[in-house]
């Protein structure tokens, strides 16, 4: 989906030490301002403010404690740690128990984001379990993502560490006085778990602060909270007031409003009944669904209904050209995912908003937008995109059975429908440069058998979506009239999409359907039975094509990869993929293929239940993006036809 040559990690060169470079996002907390994503064992590595798909701040932020005379024990990295993650039940809470084997300190990290307050709040829990005293401190290390052109400086100020650039501040307190700080470069000397009081005001990315927290008697324990926010422009005048109300916050209050939050949103969304939930399969698969209810508010831009792809990986695009926008393609399966969780108001807001704002003057769409509508940086176009949003918007109404959504977006799928009919036309017209697109993986310009089932389908729901509102306009006799024109148009084109199909993009040597001039097999030719239904599941060319499939696609693991020689991130076997045969194997019937296809996937899920885009051939594990939305929309709606 999103090309370059990607090799899920990679070792970069940084101030004469080797490090490794983080693209998984394990977990992933948040509110309708920030996002926030960490690794398996606990270490925050990416905050995004005020969307999922603007600013990421953190380059690193290193929580550990010194004790005794020891150096500074790094929580999320020591060979002496054992990690154990988990989320509270049916919440974005995050909890990760760490505890060193050599001091036998036991640590429990919780993470949260206030549902209402642009706050992320980590409350530790300390406690000694040795049978001697530990002298113990709590040190912070935090370097923010800076430019040439946007300079972070550090600054000391009230009992916080404050780190600010032109439009923002990054601030981070605690009830707890801070023992001492350095605002200046200090990569060296806090891994000695010693910093000296050294500037308070400086210019450098990277800053520290340390914090005395006692002597810990054997069993004594201790509680305190890390409070960190962002403020809008580095005014740091103006703030104290803003720092001294979060530092007398009462945390247990606004952990217990997250949880109660959280737990009322996945009642309210539960729309699928599983059965026998006392196994363990049942278990995953329900972990999985509870994880999807409460990943999609994270991903959705809650002014304009615009949907990430996936909260970003790869920020500095070294390995892909980065995940956190919205394409209207994968946001048409998310949208479905989203009906039938009965999220019906962010769907309708994604259509009646998003799409409108996004839409050019010509009807098309263009490849990706950010999710406040903006124009997102682009290589190609796909004229798949621009079909599909008008599928979706019929598929919403099969959802809700409302007439006001046809009604709302007539006109802007009415514009879609002219320009998708000028493409049309310019193909079959043999008009070359006026009808190449990408492919949706977005590597190979030309002309795609599933653009085309894709432009088939919006064809056919607009004469639906025609034959729904005609009553509307009774009355109106020139209206109608038009509207019944337009109505034997689309039919004409149509018959001419579907003969061309088979005439040019149906390779009677090989006796399947292939998906460009290349010939290779694709699991996007789908599409030409779900979602866009130009064929049945069980036509003779259909069936010969997932043979080749099966042949060509399958791996000895028993998942299917994208296309021919597929290299991307390993080439992998891919979830919506797996999925989709699912789906296809559904369609025909055969719910045993399908339930095998279904199972590739819960197998793959990781340990909180996020699907990622990938399933890595040898270890069977989520591989590159976690908490891919399509990947989870797919999942959705294989479980719904499957218990529903």
């Amino acid at each position: 989906m999103r090309h370059f040559v990607a090799i899920g990690t990679y070792l970069r060169l940084e101030k004469g030490e080797i490090q490794m470079e983080k693209y998984y996002n394990d977990a992933i907390i948040g509110n309708k301002e920030i996002t926030a994503s960490f690794t398996k064992k606990g270490e925050l590595i990416r905050l995004f403010y005020p969307n999922t798909d603007y600013r990421q701040f953190i380059d690193f932020l290193h929580v550990g404690v010194k004790v005794n005379d020891s150096s500074m024990i790094y929580l999320h990295d020591d060979i002496n740690n054992t990690y154990k993650q988990f989320y509270t039940e049916n919440t974005n809470i995050l909890n990760t128990e760490i505890v060193n084997t050599y001091f036998k300190l036991k640590i429990l990290q919780t993470d949260f984001v206030c549902i209402d307050k642009t706050l992320l709040v980590r409350k530790y829990k300390i406690k000694n379990e040795n049978n001697i005293d530990l002298k113990t401190n709590f040190l912070i290390h935090s370097s923010l993502l800076t430019s040439n052109n946007n300079q972070v400086s550090g600054y000391y100020k009230n009992n916080c560490l404050l780190q600010y650039m032109h439009d923002y501040t990054f601030a981070i307190c605690s009830e707890y006085k801070v023992d001492k700080s350095q605002i200046n470069n200090n990569q060296s000397n806090i891994k000695t778990g010693v910093i000296g009081d050294k500037d308070y005001i400086g210019m450098s990315n990277d800053s520290s602060i340390s914090y005395d927290i006692g002597v810990l008697k054997p069993n004594e324990e201790i509680e305190f909270c890390i409070y960190i926010t962002i403020l809008n422009g580095a005014d740091i005048k103006n703030i104290d007031k803003k720092l001294d109300d979060i530092k007398v916050l009462d945390y247990k209050k606004e952990l217990e409003k997250t949880k109660k939050y959280w737990e009322k949103y996945v009642k309210e969304h539960d729309s699928i009944k599983l059965i026998n939930s006392n196994t363990e399969y049942i278990k995953k698969i329900e972990k999985i669904y509870k994880r999807t209810i409460l990943l999609y508010p994270l991903l959705t831009n809650h002014l304009t209904g615009g949907i990430s792809a996936a909260v970003e990986i790869d920020e500095n695009r070294t390995n892909c050209g980065r995940y956190s926008y919205c394409w209207p393609r994968d946001a048409i399966f998310i949208t479905n995912a989203l009906d039938i969780l009965k999220m019906e108001k962010e769907t309708e807001r994604f259509y009646k908003t998003f799409c409108k704002m996004t839409q050019s003057k010509s009807g098309m769409w263009e490849q990706r937008f950010y999710t406040d509508g903006s124009l997102a940086p682009c290589w190609g176009y796909q004229i798949d995109e621009t079909a599909s949003v008008i599928y979706g918007v019929y598929n919403h109404y099969e959802h809700t059975n409302n007439l006001k959504i046809l009604k709302d977006t007539l006109k802007m799928c009415e514009n879609a429908t002219k320009y998708l009919k000028k493409y049309v036309q310019n193909l079959l017209d043999g008009k070359e440069e006026s009808y190449k697109s990408y492919d949706l993986w977005e590597e190979n310009e030309g002309v795609h058998t599933y653009s085309l089932a894709a432009i088939f389908s919006s064809f056919d729901v607009m004469i639906k979506i025609y034959e729904k509102l005609k009553p509307e306009f009774e009355g109106n006799r020139l209206r109608i009239e038009k509207i019944e024109k337009e109505v034997v148009i689309l039919r004409k084109y149509l018959v001419k999409i579907k003969d061309y199909i088979l005439k040019n993009l149906y390779d009677n040597n090989k006796k399947s359907f292939i998906r460009n001039c290349d010939e290779k097999m694709d699991i996007s030719l789908l599409g030409l039975v779900t979602p866009f239904n130009i064929f049945s599941p069980k036509e003779k060319k259909v069936l010969n094509t997932i043979e080749r499939i099966e042949l060509t696609l399958r791996t000895y693991t028993g998942g299917y990869l994208r296309y021919e020689g597929d290299n991307y991130a390993g080439g992998n076997p891919w979830v919506i993929a797996n999925l989709w045969m699912a789906d296809y194997y559904l369609s025909a019937g055969n719910k045993t293929k399908a339930r095998e296809c279904f199972d590739f996937v819960v197998k793959s899920a990781t340990e909180h239940g996020f699907l990622a885009e990938q399933v890595d051939n040898n270890t069977m594990q989520a591989k590159w993006v976690i908490g891919l939305g399509w990947s989870h929309a797919m999942f959705i709606n294989i479980l719904n036809k499957l218990y529903n």
